[in-house]
């Protein structure tokens, strides 16, 4: 395992599309066992493929115990949203920032494991709000797009 450099906001890398993965081998095992072990050094919840400037849909999601564990999504898909809440945001991309976001409560994500198993997640709350922030980015969507305003240092 490696630590992996965090692409920073400016790197046009964060505003393309990701590609699907479609060969579920050693390398892409390698690679989500460096995103986790990047994701734990940076303390953050979340990290995705163009964040490490791999342009796959792939992320990694920890949440702590708010939530199921740690999880990792290849080829995520947001299949149903529910509810809504508004609350601060920041990103590893976006050091030192937050803003507030309006996202869904209650989500239902598609997805494939390190193998190519697919399954669901249901997530709620903060794991709600990260399963959607990482998958934006996989979009090249990154939160600031989706920001009611910005929040100055001391309001974070």
């Amino acid at each position: 395992m490696a630590i992996r450099t965090i692409v920073l906001e400016g790197d046009e890398i964060l505003r393309k599309k990701c590609r699907d993965v479609e060969k579920f081998d050693g390398k892409l095992a390698a690679l989500l066992d460096d995103m986790w072990e990047t994701l734990y050094k940076s303390k953050g919840v979340g990290l995705a493929g163009p964040q490490v400037g791999i342009l796959r849909r792939v992320t990694v999601i920890d949440v702590g115990d708010q939530g199921d564990g740690p999880v990792e999504l290849v080829n995520p898909v947001i299949v149903r949203r529910s509810g809504s809440e508004t609350k601060s945001e920041g990103c590893l991309s976006s050091p030192g920032e937050w803003g507030l976001v309006e996202r869904p409560t209650k989500v239902k994500v598609k997805a494939q494991d390190r193998n190519g198993k697919e399954f669901v997640i249901e997530g709620r709350g903060l794991l709600a709000r990260a399963l959607c922030h990482e998958i934006d980015h996989l979009s090249g969507i990154l939160f600031k797009d989706r920001a009611i305003r910005m929040l100055d240092p001391d309001e974070a």
